[in-house]
């Protein structure tokens, strides 16, 4: 469900809001532990003792948003799909904030990398068992592709003719998705002869 108000929150829960809004804006380099101490209306003390550090709270941070993300979006499917306008805000910054984690060549950004491939596999196993015979193979490809898209999101919004972070440019965004996603660009013969090469070429690099 939707984030309650950022004043309700107890103290630990708004350094880790604030560290999100920050970290998804500026990043965490550019992000100092008094910023986050100021924006969440605590003190630097009470942040360390909550978090220890900037990095475990980013680790703290990055667990959180993804965990959400999947909850919000079993929401969605499967539960509510009427509550998007809702919890839209909070899709878009947690986008942002992934987006922004994986582009920073961290080993941090890599476990989220990882950890958002894990989830998808376990999606998929959960929800699309017969969708593929490789579930770790297919969730790298579509996290990648997905990964992808918000990076570029400067480059897409400019296709859209909407920011892509604004309800316009999402909602147009996801339309083309799910355009994407139901409709087969391949026919079963091409998929037959595709499948067949790289079987072949399987075939030639096992044997080299």
């Amino acid at each position: 469900m939707p984030e309650p108000e950022f004043e309700d929150l107890t103290a630990r829960a708004r350094i880790r809001e604030a560290a999100v809004t920050l970290f998804a804006e500026r990043g965490v380099d550019a992000t100092t532990v008094r910023d986050i101490a100021q924006q969440a209306g605590v003190s630097p003390g009470l942040l360390r003792h909550h978090f220890g550090s900037k990095e475990a709270l980013r680790e703290a941070c990055d667990h959180y948003v993804l965990e959400r993300l999947v909850k919000i979006k079993e929401e969605l499917v499967f539960d509510n799909p009427r509550f998007l306008p809702a919890v839209h805000p909070t899709i878009v910054r947690y986008n942002k904030y992934v987006t922004r984690a994986l582009l920073d060549g961290s080993p941090a950004a890599a476990a989220m990398f990882d950890d958002m491939v894990r989830l998808t596999a376990e999606w998929i196993e959960q929800h699309l068992p017969g969708l593929t015979d490789d579930h770790r193979s297919f969730a790298a490809v579509l996290v990648g592709m997905q990964a992808g898209l918000f990076a570029m999101h400067e480059h897409v919004s400019r296709a859209l003719g909407a920011d892509m972070f604004t309800a316009e440019g999402h909602v147009r965004m996801s339309t083309a998705l799910i355009d994407f996603y139901s409709k087969p660009l391949l026919t079963p013969d091409l998929v037959a002869k595709a499948h067949s090469a790289l079987d072949a070429l399987r075939a030639k690099a096992e044997g080299a």
